[in-house]
């Protein structure tokens, strides 16, 4: 197959193309992360749905929008419970803010009575020019923010369910010819599959790595072990980078809890132990090779998404790639794309699917 020469025009086009849609993805931030965490809500529903069919009673009595129905309010009180948790746990650190700046203070003057050199002045003027106070109330408003996104995120899924009830008729209108229909078909059960079931398990792994996180917290003294735990485990959703942040956080505050570095040193073998054991051992074995994503791609969409979306892009980065992955495989112009973005250059399009 004689490929296309080089042409100035296409890759300016190219370039232009790509400039635009980083403009339209900075710009709409506000409505397209709702829309997107929305979309993997969805993802979870089905994932739910299929375990509610592998009971036969529910599956021969129970029909699909009541099991729909069924995972949306599960996955919705879940997400208030741990909403009314953190915020019961960010209100208790706040009434405790004052100590906290005095035992910093007191741990930097440590460090200068070690090192004998007056290496921390310019972190006591830095740290009396900060005022902690505001920050974490910084902190609380984002988390009301999220809430607020919340009922758009709620919007989201209801549509997405309603829409997901008609979306074949709608296939039927666009395709008479059957066999495109199917792999259209084919190509969003694909995306759904690989989406569920990363987020599924990704889910129960970072859950994992929370629940122990709290429970060695709670036996070294961190105030608001709850708090730290859910952060551990939201941070767990970014990778590479996701589990050294987690460690660091609740190290640091122990610091500023205790005025000592004790806790800090056993808050880093112990929470540090938690995550090299399950993201060295345990996740390797439970995800195997179900994303396909080169290592150095997973990176750089860490870093591009989240100079796009901040935080957030960092969370989404995997399964927006892992969405990317499936619809170039099926594309032959971004065919290469995909084989790039792979881990090892191998694709199971739908045509190799013996289904």
């Amino acid at each position: 197959m004689q490929t296309k020469p080089f042409s100035i025009s296409r890759a300016a086009y190219l370039v232009l193309t790509i400039l635009g849609i980083t403009t339209i993805l900075v710009y709409s931030k506000d409505y397209a992360i709702p829309f997107i965490i929305a979309l993997l809500v969805w993802f979870i529903i089905h994932e739910l749905r299929e375990n509610i069919q592998q009971v036969p009673w529910l599956r021969r009595n129970c029909p699909i929008w009541l099991q729909s129905m069924i995972g949306f309010v599960v996955i919705n009180v879940a997400l208030f419970l741990v909403f009314q948790l953190l915020i019961v746990s960010m209100s208790d650190l706040l009434d405790s803010i004052d100590i906290y700046e005095q035992n910093l203070d007191k741990s930097l003057l440590q460090i200068n009575a070690m090192t004998g050199v007056n290496v921390t002045d310019q972190v006591l003027t830095y740290i009396k020019e900060l005022d902690l106070a505001a920050a974490a109330s910084t902190l609380f408003d984002y988390v009301s923010l999220l809430l607020g996104d919340a009922f758009l995120i709620l919007l989201y899924v209801l549509f997405l369910l309603l829409e997901e009830s008609v979306f074949n008729y709608k296939l039927d209108a666009l395709y008479s010819d059957e066999k495109k229909k199917k792999k259209i078909v084919a190509l969003f059960q694909k995306m759904d599959h690989s989406i569920s079931k990363y987020l599924t398990l990704k889910t129960i792994v970072s859950l994992l790595t929370g629940f122990l996180s709290y429970f060695a917290l709670l036996l070294i003294g961190v105030d608001a072990p709850a708090f730290w735990a859910i952060l551990i485990f939201v941070l767990n959703y970014i990778p590479t980078i996701g589990s050294l942040i987690a460690t660091l956080f609740p190290a640091l505050f122990a610091v500023v809890q205790f005025g000592e570095f004790g806790p800090m040193v056993l808050v880093l073998i112990s929470v540090g132990l938690i995550q090299v054991i399950i993201g060295n051992i345990v996740e390797p074995k439970v995800m195997g090779d179900s994303l396909n994503i080169s290592s150095l791609v997973v990176l750089l969409s860490l870093t591009i998404w989240g100079a796009i979306w901040g935080i957030m892009g960092m969370i989404l980065s995997v399964p927006i790639t892992v969405i990317m992955i499936v619809v170039f495989e099926e594309i032959p112009e971004l065919k290469p794309i995909a084989i790039m973005l792979s881990e090892k250059g191998q694709l199971k399009t739908l045509a190799d699917d013996p289904d």
